[in-house]
């Protein structure tokens, strides 16, 4: 599969089937995702991976209802936390930029993004959550101080092959300075 092919073809799947995600398959993955750029080279995106019917479950209904339908059929849920205090800061602690720590998201999207090219790339589908209680699944999660979650990944060989949706024209979506 080529980049362009890639990107045109990689959707939110929503609907797993019940095989395993192979921890081999998933370092690699992770291998390919440590490529995404960052600030300063900072690779400052790291995952845990959640495996079991009932671990999925219980975190789903305890941490994660929004996303319980989703989370119901995927054989693996990947917690994606960055470090704190890195990305966009000078190495006296002060700011780069005007978007004081929230360059963090800008560097966990694009490996987020990364990742789930990687996934796709291995026949396994992907969909990136963000609705979750947040402060208590750090603390389930036994999160360092140091890190902060950013998003889940629902993983697993896709039960659904989702259509693209309609997307905007390059006129809606470009303008040039003038």
């Amino acid at each position: 599969m080529n980049t362009l092919e890639s990107i045109r073809t990689r959707r939110s799947v929503r609907k797993f089937t019940e095989q395993p995600v192979p921890h081999e398959v998933l370092e690699e993955i992770i291998a390919d995702a440590a490529y995404a750029p960052s600030w300063k080279n900072t690779q400052i995106s790291r995952y845990i991976a959640i495996e079991g019917r009932e671990a999925i479950d219980a975190l789903a209904a305890k941490y994660a209802a929004f996303n319980a339908g989703t989370l119901s059929t995927a054989p693996l849920l990947i917690a994606q936390t960055c470090i704190k205090n890195r990305s966009g800061y000078e190495r006296d602690g002060s700011f780069s930029t005007d978007r004081g720590d929230g360059w963090q998201m800008y560097d966990c999207g694009i490996a987020a993004q990364t990742f789930c090219l990687a996934a796709h790339e291995r026949g396994l589908g992907t969909v990136i959550m963000g609705i979750f209680d947040r402060p208590a699944l750090e603390t389930y999660l036994k999160i360092p101080e140091n890190q902060e979650l950013v998003a889940l990944i629902a993983v697993g060989y896709p039960a659904e092959e989702p259509h693209a949706p309609r997307r905007k024209g390059v006129t809606d979506l470009l303008s040039y300075a003038e």
